[in-house]
């Protein structure tokens, strides 16, 4: 290799600001995860004590994991994992109800335990929810780590700013993208290849609404395309596979593909 481009790169090196690893932002997920759903053997205490070491280790691993991401002086590294931490209850809650959703909602489901087991949907929420919770608090980096560890898991791409309501249901979920300010009420489904996105991709619509709105109790099926920040999916409407939307439907619609869309009132022939 060429000595001055060499040079060259041991001072970009030297001189990038350095931040860990997603496999390491990855990992600390991965430990907290198994500590909200206890259904693996692998992870064992001999006792409380041991188990309170374990969550002390966990909590010391979080602060430096923000410690290199955080540069803003009003956040403090211990200050954001201390609110977090405060806030698991709170969190597990929510997922307590995602997983609701999925078991109630998945004729294949046989169980709870399978649900948080082995549904790749209950992983990305449950990384979406953590890292939504840390991107409210303003904290750079680290809450899109935590969501594109769970992409590169699942398939199940979701931006850790999007607002996501209660009993959230991804089934199978491979391809799934949610934009950064989509907005998405409760109770609502959604199947694989679904995309919530931007009509633009200008820099200069960055800061504002780009996604759409899907209201409470819509079921989306898969690989439909919903595209635009003024596109509202009206409550408890149907939006068939392979439909694709720049523009709102009213509630209680049912959208469906042929070669062009056509759309009808639930209940009507």
């Amino acid at each position: 290799m060429n000595r001055v481009y060499r040079k060259q790169l041991y001072e970009a090196f030297t001189s990038a600001s350095k931040c860990v690893s997603i496999s390491t932002v990855g990992d600390w997920f991965d430990c907290l995860l198994s500590i909200l759903f206890p259904v693996s053997i692998e992870l064992e205490f001999e006792n409380e004590a041991a188990f309170n070491e374990y969550m002390e280790d966990l909590e010391a691993r979080l602060v430096a994991i923000l410690d290199c991401s955080v540069k803003d002086e009003d956040l403090y590294p211990t200050k954001i994992c201390n609110a977090l931490f405060e806030e698991l209850p709170i969190l597990q809650k929510k997922l307590d109800a995602d997983i609701d959703a999925i078991y109630l909602g998945d004729p294949a489901a046989k169980s709870r335990a399978e649900v948080m087991r082995c549904y790749p949907g209950v992983y990305a929420i449950a990384a979406y929810r953590i890292a939504h919770f840390l991107f409210q608090l303003g904290v750079p980096m680290i809450p899109r780590m935590i969501t594109e560890s769970a992409h590169s898991r699942t398939g199940i791409d979701i931006h850790p700013g999007a607002k996501i309501g209660s009993h959230f249901f991804i089934d199978h979920g491979t391809g799934v993208v949610i934009g950064a300010t989509a907005i998405i009420g409760s109770h609502v489904k959604i199947y694989q290849g679904v995309t919530l996105g931007g009509l633009s991709v200008n820099k200069e619509e960055a800061d504002i609404k780009r996604h759409p709105t899907i209201e409470d109790h819509v079921v989306i099926y898969s690989g439909a395309t919903i595209l635009g920040g003024d596109t509202v999916i009206g409550e408890h409407s149907t939006i068939g596979g392979n439909t694709f939307l720049t523009k709102s439907v009213s509630a209680n619609t049912v959208v469906y593909h042929t070669p062009t869309n056509r759309e009808k009132q639930q209940g009507w022939n």
